[in-house]
This record gives C-alpha cells, structure tokens and sequence, in this order.
C-alpha cells in the first residue's frame, strides 16, 4: 500500500468543494457589485462610478487606508436598500452566492432601523429580508443531491443589529428619536432604539414568522459601552434569541467580558484583542495579564465562540496589514478555543468563505483534521433556529459530506478506529 502523505494538500479545489458556514456576514456589506448599480440606477442613489471596474478602483478596494475608507461604501449599499424589493433581493442573491461556494448555512446581519422610513417599519423590512432568505432556502433545498440526503440542507437566518452609536443623519428613524428626546443622554436614546429593535423583533419571529435567530450589538465600540443596552438583550435572553456582539475589535479585553457577562454573549464578534493586556482601559484591573489569563479560560470553559474575519481585520487594523499571520487566531486555536470563520462583508472586503478558509489554512499552517474541527465549529455553533436534536442531526449530515468530500480528493479525515 503507498503511504500516506504526512500532511496532505489543502487545494483551493477541495476548500471550495467543503461544506461552509458563515455566521457574521453583514448584508449591507455583501451585494452583488452589479446588484448595487442596477439598484442605485433605478432609485436615484448617485455612486462614484457607473462600472465595476470603476467601483472597485474607487470605493470596494482589496486595500484600504484607514477604517473612515472601508466604511465609505456602506453609504451607497444602505442608500440603494431602502425598500422591500431591493431588501428582499439582495437576501436572496447573498444565499444563492453561498450556496455557489458551498456555504450551507449562513446569519445574514445587519441593522434594519437604518432601512426603516415612512410606511416601511421594523417587522416589514424584516419580512423583506426574511422573505428573500427563504425563498433562496427553497430554491436551494430543491436540489436533487441536497434532496437525496448526499449534500447538507441549506439554512439562513436573520440577526439584527442594534447600534452602540448612531446620529440623527444616519436614518429617518433614528432622527426621530433625537427629535421625540429632545433633552435625553444620548445613551438612554440609544438604549431606548436596541430595545425597541428587539422587541419588533421578537414580534416578527414569532408572529410573522422571519426567521430571526439573534441579536448583534455594532458600531462604534470605544465609548459605547454594552451596558447601555443591557435591557435589549435581557428581552432577547427572555425569549431565547441568540446573543453575539461585536467586541474587542475596537477596544480592549474588558470590552469581551462585558459583552459576555452584561449581555449574555453567546458569541462574540471579532474579539480581536483578548490577549491584548496593553489594551485594557480599566484602570481598576491591577494584574492585567492575569486578567487576560482568566478571561481567556472563561472564555474557553464557555465554548464562547469567536467569530473571526481575517480579511477585514486585516483591512481595517493597521497591525496586521502588513502581515497576517500576526493576527491572534494563532493563539486562539493553540488555546483550544471555538473559532468560526466569516467573512464579515462579501463585497466591502472583496471576499468569499473559501478565500477566509484558504487564508486560515495557509497562513497558520492548518491540517486536514484542524480544517474539519474548524469547519464543523461554525455549525455547532449557530443559533440554529430547530429543535436541539434537529440540529444534531444537521451537524452529522455536515460532518459525513465533509469527510466524503475530503476522502474524494485524497485527504482522510474520518474519525481513527480504536
């Protein structure tokens, strides 16, 4: 028998080929660049360039200089998505794109007040986006091999973001609430817009039937703390939505365990800086590194999982621009911890899940087995919206498509027999 090589090609071939999931990737971050002319065409929305080409020259850049450059695009997606048509398709079209890759399951993000004006509120732009995200579902699900049981089900879920920080010019909605709070702490307005969010979104789950699954805390963190929107999140935990927040991506550790202990983090987005102990800004935290020691064992015994976009962070933190593998997923996968690749914004950063998995596997020096522990950590997981034995169930069927796809291409990952 010819022996086995000690450590097998992961070609590009075979990490596209593998079942995928995505659990942080903003829709307003990820249209289809042609979806985003015809769109900004039909509804009057003025955009840099009239050509892909243009755009991506101009505004959806493989590099940027700072974070005011990456976030310059965000202004024209969220303009073209301001009415169901356009919010339903580009769900739709998102899904299909992950399903091209072989991206099974997928949370589409984003933050649905920054679409709400006049007749167009939270539940209906939540059905807009539901209703693309299903219609893809069934679409998809009807393929021969997905039906026959020899691919994984594709599933989609919603989880909204409420905004740590926001100004009146950012949406008609948010505008009104300055202008209803003329005299109110800016933090008790951007409490009172979380809660409301997740109520409205607890309605439409469980009324409308959208399939929301959680709950995000985004936007600026330094300066705006998670505490603010302890009560939205409670609600949520009320009623059993999952719970992820973008921390220590612009702030330091203590940013990570506030998210996990006010606000009942499930998962936590980023989380770029938790062995950073020159970051911490509590000047009451005496022993930092002992802090960060402790906090990374709270983390790991938590299974909290870090949703972790190489791509953008790279992008967008001027430490790792010129060398990625200085980027702390390192530490995070010598530490044992639940790690989930994403790509964070499709478009903005000019990625796919196959590129993030790729720059994981060759920058970090991963193994097949690494890849399929990795991999499957992404569906375990999820915020998936069945029972938790359906689930398991789902796990499985990923699991045996993995490891027959890999076995296809040369690489046996099946568990060792003993």
């Amino acid at each position: 028998m010819p022996t086995r090589p000690a450590r097998p090609n992961l070609s590009r071939a075979l990490l596209e080929r593998v079942p995928k999931s995505d659990l942080h990737v903003h829709l307003d971050g990820s249209l289809r660049l042609q979806t985003l002319i015809e769109l900004a065409r039909a509804r009057k929305v003025a955009l840099p360039s009239q050509t892909p080409e243009g755009l991506l020259e101009l505004v959806f850049k493989r590099a940027y200089r700072n974070l005011p450059e990456y976030l310059k695009g965000f202004e024209f997606t969220v303009a073209t998505l301001q009415d169901q048509e356009a919010l339903e398709r580009s769900a739709y079209e998102l899904c299909i794109d992950c399903r091209r890759e072989n991206v099974f399951y997928v949370e589409v993000r984003f933050a649905p007040q920054l679409h709400v004006h006049g007749e167009l509120d939270i539940r209906a732009v939540l059905r807009a986006v539901g209703t693309g995200l299903q219609r893809a579902e069934r679409e998809i699900n009807g393929d021969p091999e997905i039906a026959a049981g020899r691919l994984p089900r594709f599933h989609a879920g919603i989880i909204v973001c409420a905004m740590r920080y926001f100004l009146p010019v950012f949406s008609e909605h948010y505008r009104n609430y300055f202008a209803a709070l003329p005299t109110a702490p800016r933090q008790q307005i951007y409490s009172l817009a979380s809660m409301e969010l997740a109520r409205a979104s607890v309605q439409s789950a469980e009324e409308d039937g959208v399939p929301v699954v959680g709950i995000d805390l985004a936007g600026q963190e330094r300066g705006f703390p998670a505490r603010d929107h302890v009560a939205a999140y409670q609600f949520a935990h009320d009623h059993f939505l999952g719970k992820t927040v973008h921390a220590g991506e612009d702030y330091g550790p203590e940013s990570i365990f506030q998210a996990i202990t006010d606000c009942h983090a499930d998962r936590i987005g980023h989380g770029t800086w938790l062995f950073s102990a020159g970051r911490i800004r509590d000047r009451s935290i005496g022993d930092r590194r002992r802090y960060i020691d402790k906090l990374v064992q709270y983390v790991a015994d938590r299974r909290i999982t870090l949703e972790v976009c190489l791509t953008s962070n790279q992008q967008t933190l001027p430490e790792l621009r010129a060398d990625l593998s200085r980027h702390p997923f390192r530490r995070m996968w010598r530490e044992r911890l639940s790690v989930s690749l994403c790509t964070d914004n499709r478009l903005v950063s000019r990625t796919t899940m196959t590129d993030e998995v790729e720059k994981a596997v060759t920058t970090f020096g991963l193994g097949p087995r690494d890849l399929k522990n990795l991999l499957v950590y992404g569906f375990k997981r999820s915020f998936f919206p069945g029972p938790y034995k359906e689930k398991r169930e789902y796990v499985r069927s990923v699991l045996d498509c993995m490891e027959r796809v890999m076995l296809e291409l040369g690489v046996d990952v099946r568990p060792v027999a003993t």
